[in-house]
């Protein structure tokens, strides 16, 4: 099986009261702190490996996995953290935020997808700066691809046949899904018993969460294959249709309020909260 999976760096969400809006309102002002892989993409990342491998020998892969990015140079930290973890190769579309949109990266997408012929693209369900959750969608269906969002489980059941877990409201829904398909994730796909491949022992139990690279598959990622493509070559004409006029942040909470009685909050809570 042939996987692309689809990763953006973002700046570390852990550290987002750290986020700066420029004086003039026109940009985020991000400089200073760490990027990181967005957390949904690496646990589709993850997802990848363990549909491309058997469970018991992860260090020899039985499909390729392809990761793929558009961003400007630094961004190739990111794509060698995830050649380290098992991905085979990498490539680069040049490009800045400011250049992208939701609508553009899925247009890039479906041309390297045309490109690449994988049988399955796999993202995460939405990135944590624009959460957006629109790529995955708008990408099956500019390739007309069956496709499952929010994917909480994947198994192989046969050559070209996945049986997806999706997280609904309630429960969780399951759809069977033929390849090539466009597949989303949620966190919980990287659960010890989330995705199997038909390689794998079902009784196989994974370790909880994403894997991590040892040093010397850190030192061989700096000789796996990595391209650079210019935006210009898989944009197909495609121009931006999103533009941000103005950020803000949220106007600073107010400190809390202590009432002597129940009178007094049920008449605060009518007054100033409009709560009938």
């Amino acid at each position: 099986m042939k996987i692309l999976v689809a990763l953006k760096r973002v700046a570390d969400p852990d550290n987002a009261n750290k986020i700066k809006v420029t004086p003039q309102g026109n940009a985020v002002d991000t400089s200073g702190l760490e990027w990181k892989m967005n957390p949904f993409d690496e646990y589709a990342l993850e997802a990848a490996l363990r549909l491309t491998e058997n469970g018991k020998t992860p260090k020899a892969r039985l499909g390729e996995v392809v990761v793929t990015t558009l961003a400007p140079k630094d961004a190739e930290t990111t794509l060698r953290a995830a050649l380290a973890t098992g991905a085979d190769r990498a490539i680069r579309v040049e490009a800045s935020d400011d250049q992208l949109d939701g609508g553009l990266v899925t247009e890039v997408l479906r041309n390297l997808v045309l490109a690449e012929k994988p049988d399955l693209v796999l993202m995460g369900k939405q990135t944590v700066d624009g959460e957006s959750n629109q790529v995955g969608q708008r990408l099956a269906e500019l390739l007309d691809w069956p496709m499952a969002t929010f994917a909480a489980t994947i198994r192989e059941e046969a050559e070209n046949v996945l049986l997806v877990g999706r997280e609904v409201d309630g429960g969780v829904l399951s759809v069977r899904l033929r390849l090539p398909a466009v597949v989303t994730v949620d966190l919980r796909v990287v659960g010890p018993k989330s995705v199997y491949s038909r390689h794998t022992d079902p009784g196989f139990t994974y370790n909880e969460g994403v894997r991590f690279a040892p040093l010397p598959a850190i030192m061989a990622a700096k000789k796996k294959p990595l391209d650079v493509k210019p935006l210009s070559d898989l944009a197909g004409g495609a121009a931006l249709s999103t533009h941000y006029l103005k950020f803000e942040r949220p106007p600073q909470r107010k400190a809390g309020i202590k009432v002597k009685d129940v009178s007094e909050l049920v008449e605060r809570l009518v007054t100033e909260a409009k709560v009938l």
